[in-house]
C-alpha cells in the first residue's frame, strides 16, 4: 500500500476507534489523547495541529 501524503490529527470529539480505521487505510493519524492534548480549546487544537503539520479532524456535536 502506498503512503498517503496527508497527516491527520483527530481531536477528542472524534471517537478514538476512528483512528484505527483510518490508519488501516494508510493514513498517518494521531489523536488528542496520543498527543496529550485533551481538554484544550478548539483554537488550541487547531494551533497544535498546524504546529505538527497535520489536518485537524473534529466532530463537535454541541457547537453551534
Amino acid at each position: 500500500m502506498s503512503k498517503l501524503f496527508i497527516q491527520l490529527y483527530l481531536d477528542e470529539d472524534v471517537n478514538v476507534l476512528i483512528a484505527d480505521l483510518v490508519r488501516a487505510k494508510g493514513f498517518n493519524v494521531t489523536t488528542a489523547r496520543d498527543a496529550g492534548q485533551l481538554r484544550i480549546s478548539d483554537a488550541e487544537q487547531l494551533a497544535y495541529a498546524v504546529s505538527q503539520g497535520r489536518a485537524l479532524v473534529t466532530h463537535n456535536r454541541s457547537d453551534a
